[in-house]
């Protein structure tokens, strides 16, 4: 297989470390960005090339992109993994917190993907890889914020997908269900900060001891089943447009599109308070 140039953030952990890691074992040439670059030391032992990369930050952005063009000449394959989740009351989140949550989800992404779209044009050819969510199909108890980026993000994919097929682009969606990371109790941790001594508090700290008491589960897809899937949908020669994968990512997708939306209400609302 011809060795592709390949560039993914959120690179310092979880699915983007081993995605970075499984790529450049079978031999291709990948720079993995974080905002941290310390966190990328180990994934440099095994050669991947590490970029420093806040990707709220346009100047972060465009230097990376610029460095990878100048060594390389070429962008083959974007993986666009970097994210995070706020949970908390729309009530509780400041729209400041909310913002942010859009910039790294969303337009840190969007403006990425801009900057390297050219040059894959000009080869007429690429591909680029977003990671979405379940939570881009189904919202959850206090996750207003975080599941309009994903939503968003869904969107903006197959438009995205539509626009760039003329120039031999392919554009993948990868949807994971629940996962073996700290995101849980990241968002945890969120949810009591944004409703501490608020009127949501009681709901929104029984939610964040379900989010850590599943996140502790061993029930969790691991994280390195879903890199699997993303280097697939990296090298094969005819992706598909969305990979829905993960515990519970399936059921619930199924759900969602049969149920009435009361009852779906009704159901997540009371599996997240009683979890």
């Amino acid at each position: 297989m011809e060795q592709k140039v390949i560039l993914i953030t959120g690179a310092s952990s979880g699915m983007g470390y081993h995605a970075a890691r499984m790529l450049v074992q079978k031999g291709h040439r990948v720079y993995g960005a974080a905002r941290r670059v310390d966190k990328l030391s180990e994934l440099e032992q095994y050669g991947v090339v590490p970029l420093h990369m806040d990707i709220t930050r346009e100047e972060d952005i465009s230097r990376a992109v610029e460095s990878i063009i100048v060594k390389e000449q070429r962008i083959d394959i974007l993986i666009n993994n970097a994210g995070y989740g706020y949970f908390g009351a729309i009530e509780d989140v400041s729209i400041e917190d909310a913002k942010h949550q859009f910039e790294v989800n969303i337009f840190g992404l969007a403006r990425l993907t801009q900057l390297v779209l050219p040059y894959m044009r000009c080869q007429r050819s690429g591909r680029i890889i977003n990671t979405a969510s379940i939570a881009g199909h189904v919202t959850f108890l206090f996750g207003a914020w975080y599941n309009a980026t994903k939503y968003a993000l869904e969107a903006f994919s197959d438009a995205l997908r539509m626009e760039v097929k003329p120039f031999g682009i392919d554009v993948v969606i990868i949807e994971p269900g629940a996962i073996g990371t700290d995101w849980g109790h990241i968002a945890a941790e969120h949810l009591k900060e944004s409703s501490q001594g608020g009127a949501y508090q009681q709901d929104a700290m029984r939610v964040a001891q379900a989010l850590d008491r599943m996140y502790n589960s061993s029930l969790l897809t691991k994280p390195e089943k879903i890199s699997r899937i993303m280097v697939n949908a990296a090298l094969t020669r005819c992706p598909r447009p969305r990979y829905l994968v993960g515990l519970g990512a399936k059921p619930m997708r199924l759900l969602h599109a049969v149920l009435p939306t009361r009852l779906w209400d009704l159901i997540v609302r009371h599996y997240m308070l009683k979890l």
